[in-house]
């Protein structure tokens, strides 16, 4: 898809020459700024009741008269904040996309300025509006035949607009990476998968890619991850992906992903309903991945390195069990109380991994808890950090991003529930505050780090008819590493 800003012509929006042109009304009084034809058509439509100034209300009118487009869609903001705009873009492009609307043109009404924030939200509703997963599915649809969009905006706006088109695309594209990976049906995306996405995404875009197999693990120490993984035939693969585009000496930020690329819940399994999606449970890793490619296709000056410790989650004769008892990468032993409880296990030794590199900060992303779920449902993802300063960062790129997350507690009494009889810790506490004990538990392997853990067992997929990995936190993750970068 090509995106592009383009002045809005001398003589109105009526003028604009596209197959099809989108207006945006932030305001009920928007029309009234419009050109003769198109204020018009929205006056009649409006005394007719055709239209209402609802959010996200969309009407098509084909041929208007005096207007150079042949295909006119108006759509309703209800303000002029680039959620409200991305809202009823996506509102807007179901006018379209199933036309034969080649190049669309996207108008905003009493907005009042455009800035950087409104074209990367247009980029963001147009990609997911667009995207369908096609890679197992023959008979998916045939994709449409927009391949433009332009963003009309005045003089004043164009400069803001454009960057906002620039890291729009590339947010985009990274998401759509992540969420290709997580779509994959979980005998297609294993751990050698997504090495061999690193791998492509280092050959595409400069990246550095190293990948380690079970026998490097177990010369690390790696007993945690490795346990995890013993019950599987499908051989791990423990991932480290760089871009260096900052100085080198400047201390990195590193994100560490969670990478189960299919959950049974091992010798604890899990119910039958829905196990399906535990396909899913790969999500922060594919984050890790998308985040990679904005940045790099960015290039950003930015040092960035992505960790991925990637297995399944399998019941067998081989499987840890629960009871047993595991030597963490950091020397601290580990009562498995529970296998499916399998995330924090893999994680906990890539943390410790990660203070080879003496990051700048560490942020590991993992659909980890269901607890989460129940905590904050499926708007945004749950935040642990003691830093204060680096939780902010992360909430303020989340804003920006459209990708908001929520600051969860990290009380030292809520530690109280991992004690052990029989190791320095167990893996799960009681099941109240599910979510704050998992990361009380990697708290315990981030004692020489800046670290902050995001919870994403809510935002990075969705089930029902609507079933499909959202790409999420790639953008909130590319918002912050861009921060950074500044």
């Amino acid at each position: 898809m090509d995106f592009k800003t383009q002045a809005v012509p001398a003589a109105g929006l009526s003028a604009v020459a596209a197959d099809g042109l989108l207006v945006v009304l932030a305001t009920a009084d928007a029309a009234s700024t419009l050109d003769q034809p198109l204020a018009e058509e929205v006056a009649r439509l409006l005394r007719d009741g055709d239209f209402e100034c609802k959010p996200g209300q969309a009407l098509y009118a084909h041929r208007v008269a005096g207007v150079k487009a042949a295909r006119v869609g108006f759509v309703f903001a209800g303000g002029t904040s680039a959620k409200l705009l991305r809202k009823a873009v996506a509102a807007g492009l179901a006018l379209f996309k199933a036309g034969g609307t080649r190049n669309l043109a996207v108008a905003t009404a009493g907005f009042g300025g455009l800035s950087a924030a409104h074209g990367e939200a247009l980029v963001a509703a147009v990609c997911e509006g667009l995207y369908v997963y096609r890679d197992t599915k023959p008979s998916a649809p045939a994709p449409g035949k927009l391949k433009a969009v332009s963003l009309l905006c005045d003089k004043s706006e164009t400069a803001a607009a454009a960057e906002g088109l620039r890291v729009g695309q590339a947010l985009a594209a990274g998401t759509t990476l992540a969420r290709e990976c997580a779509n994959r049906p979980a005998n297609l995306c294993t751990p050698s998968h997504l090495a061999l996405q690193a791998r492509k995404l280092a050959k595409d875009h400069g990246l550095k890619v190293e990948v380690l197999d079970r026998k490097d693990c177990e010369k690390l120490g790696m007993g945690s991850f490795l346990a995890v993984a013993q019950g599987s035939d499908e051989p791990l693969k423990f991932i480290v992906a760089r871009w260096m585009g900052g100085a080198k000496n400047e201390a990195p930020v590193v994100l560490v992903g969670k990478g189960i690329t299919f959950d049974t819940g091992g010798i604890s399994i899990k119910p039958a309903a829905e196990m399906d999606e535990m396909k899913y449970d790969m999500g922060g890793a594919a984050s890790v991945l998308g985040t990679l490619r904005a940045v790099a296709e960015l290039k950003a000056k930015v040092n960035l390195i992505g960790i991925i410790p990637a297995c399944e989650n399998m019941p067998s004769g081989r499987s840890v069990k629960p009871g047993d008892v595991v030597k963490s990468m950091s020397g601290q032993t580990i009562e498995v109380l529970n296998t499916d409880a399998e995330g924090r296990l893999i994680l906990c030794d890539a943390l410790t991994y990660a203070e080879r590199f003496k990051p700048a900060v560490v942020v590991d992303i993992a659909t980890l808890t269901g607890a989460c779920v129940i905590a904050l449902g499926h708007h945004r993802s749950g935040l642990f950090s003691p830093d204060d300063a680096l939780a902010a960062e992360l909430l303020a790129a989340g804003e920006l991003a459209l990708d908001p997350a929520w600051r969860m507690p990290l009380d030292e009494e809520y530690d109280e529930a991992l004690k052990s009889h029989y190791a320095d810790m167990g893996n799960v506490g009681g099941r109240a505050g599910g979510s704050i004990t998992a990361a009380m538990f990697l708290k315990r392997f981030t004692a020489r780090l800046r670290w902050a853990h995001l919870d994403i067992a809510g935002t990075a997929w969705k089930s029902g008819l609507a079933k499909g990995s959202t790409g999420r936190p790639v953008p909130l993750l590319t918002h912050f590493v861009l921060a950074r970068a500044k």
